[in-house]
């Protein structure tokens, strides 16, 4: 068979109670319409009876239109209480990445944007400082200081509702934080829900908030990592997308945990944006599911 086109891919993401004949009706309701299953891979939950499914198909002889599709498959997801989300190939996900001063996850994301490892556009660049705006603009990336007052609660608030305009206004599906040095309000946490993508330099639940090199360093560790989760309320605590570590000894001073980790944080953060935008991850309480 001939390649599909990107307009002609869609991918299912499911997750409901698990119970027999989900694999089965959402089958038969794809074949009925005329898609074809490129690849399905699933995962039964025991300890919490949950179902989850990736289905990735090609629509390019689909009987009928997206609409009617997409009804059929709503009916399937009342029956069986799933919760169903559709990502159509045509459509290229629109990602911010909010940085401060630390640059080497920008540059590794921008870098690996243009190189086309990321199937997404890259139409904003914000920061709470000036540092990274060369780089932005290197890259044709638009840049938005929005500095925040130390200490001020009032001034924070403010730079959030400027921050959620700006991200309203460029029409953005997937907030990545490369570095960004500020504790979000759970108000913003829960406005964009598992569409917010923090690295955190340690492996977590290892090592949670500040400076957690020089934390790693004094507790004495032989292995560093770095971890990428969705953000929620609870700082460093949402459901982890991917992890790396590496060795370290005693040997390293607390510099040489900072640059050997950095390698790990752009490796880590890059994967873990690739694979929401594959539409490989589903959220399971405080947990996820990563299919390969």
């Amino acid at each position: 068979m001939a390649k599909a086109s990107a307009s002609d891919l869609v991918t299912l993401l499911v997750s409901c109670p698990d119970r027999r004949g989900l694999v089965a009706a959402l089958a038969q309701l794809l074949y009925g319409h005329g898609v074809n299953i490129l690849d399905a891979d699933q995962h039964t939950d025991d300890s919490v009876g949950q179902f989850f499914q990736r289905i990735h198909c090609d629509m390019s002889e689909m009987h009928g239109d997206r609409h009617t599709m997409e009804q059929a498959i709503d009916e399937v997801a009342e029956r069986f209480s799933m919760r169903v989300q559709l990502s159509y190939g045509d459509r290229r996900r629109r990602v911010a990445v909010l940085v401060s001063k630390a640059d080497h996850c920008l540059h590794d994301l921008l870098l690996r944007h243009r190189a086309g490892e990321l199937s997404c556009d890259i139409p904003l660049v914000v920061s709470n400082h000036p540092t990274l705006e060369p780089v932005a603009t290197a890259h044709g990336v638009e840049f938005h200081e929005l500095s925040i007052t130390a200490g001020d609660a009032r001034s924070k608030v403010e730079q959030e509702a400027a921050l959620a305009s700006l991200l309203d206004e460029h029409g953005i599906d997937l907030i990545v934080l490369a570095r960004y040095m500020q504790i979000l309000t759970p108000e913003f946490c829960a406005r964009f829900g598992d569409r917010i993508i923090n690295i955190h330099h340690s492996f977590l639940p290892a090592f949670i908030g500040g400076k957690p090199y020089h934390q790693a360093h004094a507790r004495g560790v032989k292995v560093v990592g770095a971890t990428a989760h969705y953000v929620t309320e609870s700082l460093d605590e949402g459901p982890i997308i991917e992890q790396d570590v590496m060795r370290v000894s005693h040997r390293d001073s607390v510099k040489d945990l900072i640059r050997k980790g950095r390698d790990l944080e752009r490796l880590v953060l890059s994967r873990a944006v690739r694979l929401h935008l594959d539409d490989r991850v589903l959220v399971c309480g405080n947990k996820t599911v990563v299919f390969d």
